[in-house]
């Protein structure tokens, strides 16, 4: 037992438990967030007698007579100050770091009122943050010293909800001070807590399983097997192949497969009983890389077999054009497996809601959760109710059901709300990862270094399960060929089962594979002519009109040149320089539906935005938030933002794919459309539902899509009176509709609605340590500019760890990693970046805008390894890059 003092408060922990533990669990402080209870993230931070500390260290009876301080704690000056700070620096994202930050951020300016920004980024040296890149929570940082400086009087101005202006998002206010709500920060009453026994083999038959000794443990509520699955045991984002629970006689397929579930009262008596279930196994030899899988004699990892899937894109020939080239370059690459690392681990809370189950969660898609989880349980969809809480960061991670159905399943069995979370070794081992890829990549280029024919193959390790196997290694595919004017080019990819953990979505989708093997191979092929690196990309970068090597002709919102002429002083001005050009998809594409939908209701005098597209720190919020606003002419304390749910917001389709700014984006301003003619304004409601063929695109002009959606909005200074129309809701609705991947039936297909474009450059010092990262990104219209911004830093940040330092060791399908031995990024290790937002008219829908979410971290790695490849003239042909001063000694690499 101690005695101290929280937030000046005096208390006493009558047992001895982590500081985390007690401020939450028992003084229900969840500012302090648990993002690892290892010591490594920063999330818990709090200051202990005005020194930052993680509170996931200290025990409480070490504490006696001590202070400690939370974001509960700080003065309403403070608050107000940090809260106007680090929204106005655009500093908050998923906002799951942000309370330690500003922990650690006054910590500094307490004993140093005038920081420098080297000083603010190492205060914040243990705090990782995995959604910024660390720049703006530095300006964050400097900003609330200058108000302190000046009395802490805190600039009055009025938030402007308009499209182009930099607007501070609408839950930053929440998130800095940490009032909102992630499901960790959930207690219900009669909340019990679930946790899943996995397997002890990557690969073995479960013979028995003996849950006798669990049962009778005091405390214990329930241990469930696969037979108590009311509905079907396999689950699975598009293809049903994922386990709920492995049943007895199945075989298990990776170490995260879950066997059973234990429920109990408490999470000390939880960790207890997991320790008395008993499990026999039989072990069988595991698959532990693609090659093997491929192999006639290899075990099958799926009765299906190891091939998850096969893609070939062609167009034109390809064999012929290389063998008439000038220049034939081949090489091959190799990318590893990455972790996403988010702060948040995955959390859900469930409970009993009628004859059905509401699930409270963090994840990426509402309805996917709601479907799934209506499958396991035998259930009507409709009797799954889904609502996201914020959502501490996802980069296609959250995509897949983690917690989500074991919790629904506790809740539905027990009648009890339940509480499921994974420990962060739980969430580094169970979710998906980046997909390691093999790309051998043959390029033929005449003597003017024009791109005459590519061929590529790709072979992927999508690891235990399909999750987004398939689609990820379509686009690696689609987009291999690079944004580039040629027409002769094929390619084939594999993705082939093992008995690793899964690979899935993660920013880029496949394209951040290939876009390395392809830029690299294109800055070699300049070595080779003689010519600059930057001028063989002009010479070859797509342009409105022309076709794409995937048949699409590019609309004039085509942007590539101009980011390209963005950067070329920069590339002339500098000795070891190292560029990459991009591009990426926005919108599902290829012939799949894919519709984007939402509500703008008038209640309570407020306009109220509904829809199913989940918010994971991207923004999204606030960007519909500005559409709303400029649409309807209102103020921003005139909107609310509702968060996604399936209770009384439509589907919009998961946050994949860079789609939700533009494909939600559009029908939100449908919606507006609407009510505007509701209250009488004379505007034109759209009813395009698309492009449907590439005769649209060639027929569009260049000032805008020619689509019917240009003056339909209200004039500058118009008015109308929107609360006249109090209780009615406006639905608006877009379809983004493309061709099929393949498609024989027009000459052009169109596989994409729009692309994002981008070019990259890199730096380096005489050292060889990066001077700076200039990111050039083409992104129509930049709703939000500060937003856009920090999804550049943050983008770049997360593919230099890629490119550099990250690494998740794997050795016969077992991963080794901690947080804290990922090789993250730190504030003080940050090169300088420079964000360059290249707008352009052209693309109508959701106001010009095109997503960024993805390209961001797709031309980093390539524009690294081209500037070592300045440097001394070596090509790095994997990844993580060796022979720089960021290898870390003695580095696993995936083993193929």
């Amino acid at each position: 037992m101690a005695s101290f003092f929280v937030n000046g408060q005096a208390v006493t922990a009558e047992k001895n438990q982590k500081l985390l533990r007690f401020l939450r669990d028992e003084l229900r402080l969840t500012s302090v967030k648990d993002g690892c209870s290892e010591g490594a993230c920063g999330t818990c931070h709090v200051l202990i007698d005005g020194k930052p500390t993680k509170a996931c260290v200290p025990s409480t009876d070490k504490l006696e007579g001590r202070h400690i301080l939370t974001i509960e704690g700080l003065s309403d000056t403070e608050k107000e100050v940090y809260t106007w700070a680090f929204a106005k620096a655009g500093a908050v994202q998923c906002g799951f770091c942000i309370p330690g930050m500003v922990i650690s951020a006054k910590a500094l300016l307490d004993v140093n009122p005038d920081p420098t920004r080297e000083e603010a980024a190492f205060a914040i040296r243990n705090n990782i943050c995995r959604c910024t890149g660390y720049k703006k929570i530095i300006d964050a940082i400097l900003l609330a010293g200058e108000i302190f400086r000046n009395g802490g009087e805190i600039p009055q101005e009025k938030d402007c909800a308009r499209v182009g202006q930099s607007m501070p998002r609408v839950d930053a206010q929440e998130k800095v001070l940490g009032t909102g709500k992630y499901p960790d920060d959930i207690y219900l009453d009669g909340m019990i807590y679930g946790s899943a026994v996995r397997s002890k083999y990557p690969r073995a038959r479960v013979l028995a399983i003996h849950k006798e000794k669990a049962e009778a443990l005091p405390g214990v509520v329930g241990v469930f097997t696969a037979d108590d699955i009311p509905g079907k045991v396999k689950v699975g984002h598009l293809m049903q192949d994922w386990d709920t629970m492995i049943p007895v006689g199945k075989i298990t397929h990776y170490l995260g497969d879950a066997i059973c579930l234990v429920a109990a009262e408490t999470p000390e008596i939880l960790a207890e009983a997991k320790k008395l279930v008993e499990v026999e196994y039989e072990p069988l030899k595991p698959v532990f890389s693609p090659t093997y899988a491929a192999q006639p004699f290899a075990p099958q990892v799926h009765e299906s077999g190891n091939l998850l899937c096969e893609k070939h894109v062609s167009r034109g020939n390809a064999d012929q054009a290389i063998r008439d080239a000038d220049y034939v370059l081949m090489y091959h690459y190799e990318t590893p497996y990455t972790e996403h690392a988010f702060l948040e681990p995955e959390c859900a809370v469930a409970y009993r809601d009628g004859d059905g189950v509401s699930i409270l969660s963090t994840d990426q898609g509402t309805y996917d959760t709601a479907r799934e989880t209506s499958i396991m349980l035998g259930i009507p969809k409709e009797k799954v109710h889904v609502t996201n809480m914020l959502v501490g960061g996802g980069f296609g991670g959250k995509e897949d059901m983690t917690v989500q159905h074991h919790a629904a399943l506790i809740a539905y069995l027990t009648g009890r709300p339940v509480k499921v979370k994974l420990t962060r070794q739980e969430s580094i081992l169970v979710h998906p990862k980046r997909h390691p890829m093999k790309v051998t990549i043959t390029m033929g280029c005449n003597r003017d270094g024009l791109i005459q024919g590519v061929k590529a193959e790709v072979i992927a390790d999508t690891g235990a399960y399909a999750s987004l196997g398939g689609p990820v290694l379509e686009r690696a595919c689609t987009h291999a060929a690079g944004p580039y004017h040629y027409e002769n080019f094929e390619i084939t990819g594999r993705a082939y089962y093992t008995n690793n953990p899964p690979a899935g979505a993660f920013r880029g989708f496949g394209v951040t594979q290939t876009c390395y093997a392809m830029e690299m191979t294109l800055t070699k092929m300049a070595h080779e002519l003689g010519i600059s690196p930057w001028e063989i990309r002009y010479r070859n970068a797509i342009r409105p009109g022309q076709t794409l090597p995937n048949g699409q002709i590019a609309p004039p919102s085509t942007g590539l040149v101009e980011t390209l002429e963005a950067v070329k002083d920069i590339c002339e001005n500098n000795k070891y320089v190292g560029i990459a050009c991009a591009m990426k998809n926005a919108g599902v594409g290829v012939g799949i539906p894919d519709t984007g939908r939402c509500i703008v209701a008038v209640k309570g005098g407020k306009l109220h935005i509904r829809s199913g597209a989940s918010c994971i720190g991207q923004g999204l919020g606030t960007v519909l938030t500005q559409i709303v606003g400029t649409m309807l002419h209102c103020d921003r304390e005139d909107i609310v933002y509702q968060a996604a749910n399936t209770v009384d917001s439509p589907d919009s389709g998961t946050t994949s794919g860079s789609r939700q700014t533009l494909v939600t984006g559009e029908a939100c301003r449908r919606a507006c459309q609407k009510l505007l003619a509701a209250a009488g304004a004379d505007v034109k409601v759209s009813d395009y539902t698309g492009i449907a063929n590439a005769a649209d695109l060639r027929d569009l002009p260049g000032e805008n899509c020619g689509n019917g959606l240009v003056g339909t909005e209200l004039a500058e200074n118009e008015q109308v009176d929107w609360k006249r129309l109090e209780g009615q809701e406006f639905y608006g609705e877009y379809l983004a509709k493309t061709d099929p991947l393949g498609t024989q039936e027009v000459e052009n297909p169109v596989s994409h609605v729009a692309y994002g474009y981008a070019t990259q450059v890199c730096v380096l010092n005489e050292d060889g340590t990066i001077k700076e990262i200039d990111a050039a990104h083409f992104v129509g219209k930049a709703i939000n500019p500060l937003n856009c911004e920090g999804q550049i830093e943050g983008g770049v940040a997360m593919a230099l760890g890629f490119t550099l330092t990250e690494h998740y060791p794997l050795y016969d399908c077992i991963p080794s990693a901690r947080f804290g031995t990922l090789g993250l990024f730190r504030a003080h290790q940050m090169p300088q970046i420079n964000s360059i937002l290249v707008e352009k008219r052209g693309q109508d829908m959701a106001c010009g805008a095109i997503g960024i979410g993805e390209i961001t971290t797709i031309p980093t790695a390539p524009a690294v390894a081209g500037a070592y490849f300045a440097l001394d003239g070596e090509m790095r042909c994997s990844l993580p890059l060796m022979k720089t001063p960021y290898e870390r000694p003695k580095m696993p690499r995936y083993w193929w």
